[in-house]
């Protein structure tokens, strides 16, 4: 069956379409990632995006019972050079278009992925149209030029858990902000012994703060950091009272809580080899990335937040380290899930802060909690 995607530039791309049937709009974005297609597919924060991989053979080591970041995928729809219909390996338990077909999502592949990259790293990412059968792609254009762009549109809530859980451990009580979190972050606090309280997105600050944590994780999640004003009334309600350790969005939602503002990035950063550098050692990390938006320096107050790591590709705001509380964050992924593992030292450190926390005590509500 043919399929198309559409730009709101009016570049249309025609290929053979496999995996689900029909039409879906979305941010269209590219990762250049060589492997973690199914983290990348089942990572809540491309929701509300059509990914498209620069790497061209997807789909050879079929989908496994483990690698999921989610319960199921959560791009709006997946472009790629060529689709693996035979995958080979021992953990494979399904095809790649057997599982997009099974939750809805529609793939392409047999356009140039290559030229696609180009013209979204030239012009910026762009809303676009993903369909399958025969379509006309003039009016293809046009709905694509009439979709809705990525900001404006209230993603987090589609992606957040339902009601908070909890994954007993033997250390330090976590609460995890659930923006959309991805899976591996949960098991690396698992990993260091901790008992995970996952909450909602939209958990209030005293709602958290009863379950007594020894600090607070801020995930990631989807779209503009601007549409969820109701998290950064939490994070900011939650200075000061317990050790806070924020991620992607989370971090970006963190820099907001302390004033700061954030923008929309051209293209984004998507891949696993980022380099940044932390300010403090001078040290270069090569890092698994995958966000759209960042934190402008400019707005940071120097007196109470100061930036901790840089991209080196294009010196936007990596990391944030507080100057007098005990909160950090970084715009990338230490849990990685695809990519390298150079930053897992990140939990280790949040780990000390928490262990800090319960020395020294903390102020909640006023009153010190030692």
């Amino acid at each position: 069956m043919k399929g198309y995607l559409a730009l709101e530039d009016g570049t249309v791309f025609e290929g053979k379409a496999f995996g689900a049937t029909g039409k879906r709009h979305g941010e269209v974005v590219f990762n250049t990632g060589m492997t973690g297609y199914q983290e990348i597919l089942t990572d809540p924060s491309y929701c509300g995006q059509i990914v498209t991989l620069t790497y061209p053979l997807v789909g050879n080591y079929g989908i496994n019972d483990e690698d999921f970041e989610s319960q199921r995928p959560q791009v709006w729809g997946f472009v790629v050079r060529e689709a693996c219909t035979i995958p080979s390996n021992w953990r494979s338990r399904e095809k790649l278009e057997e599982f997009l077909a099974r939750y809805g999502i529609i793939g392409l592949e047999g356009i140039d992925t290559r030229a696609l990259t180009r013209r979204l790293r030239s012009y910026g990412t762009m809303r676009g149209i993903i369909a399958t059968g025969e379509q006309d792609p003039d009016f293809l254009v046009e709905e694509a030029r009439n979709a809705p762009g990525l900001s404006g549109q209230q993603l987090v809530p589609l992606v957040t858990s339902k009601k908070p859980y909890i994954i007993q451990g033997q250390s330090y009580r976590v609460v995890l902000m659930d923006f959309g979190v991805k899976q591996n972050i949960i098991r690396w606090l698992q990993k260091l012994g901790c008992t995970v309280i996952v909450v909602p997105a939209q958990t209030t600050a005293e709602e958290i703060l009863a379950y007594n944590p020894d600090g607070i994780m801020l995930s990631n999640g989807p779209g503009d950091p601007k549409d969820v004003p109701y998290g950064v009334e939490t994070i900011r309600n939650l200075l000061g009272r317990k050790p806070i350790f924020g991620i992607c969005l989370g971090h970006q939602l963190l820099g907001r809580a302390l004033g700061a503002d954030t923008y929309k990035l051209p293209f984004g950063h998507r891949g696993g080899n980022h380099p940044v550098k932390d300010l403090r050692t001078g040290r270069v990390y090569i890092t698994s990335q995958n966000h759209g938006f960042a934190i402008d320096p400019d707005t940071l107050d120097p007196d109470i937040v100061e930036v901790s790591h840089i991209n080196l590709n294009d010196g936007t705001v990596e990391g944030l380290r507080h100057k007098k509380l005990p909160v950090f964050s970084v715009q990338y992924h230490p849990e990685a899930a695809p990519g390298p593992t150079d930053s897992e030292y990140l939990f280790e450190q949040f780990m000390q802060l928490m262990a800090e926390g319960r020395q020294n005590g903390l102020e909640v509500d006023g009153h010190a909690t030692k």
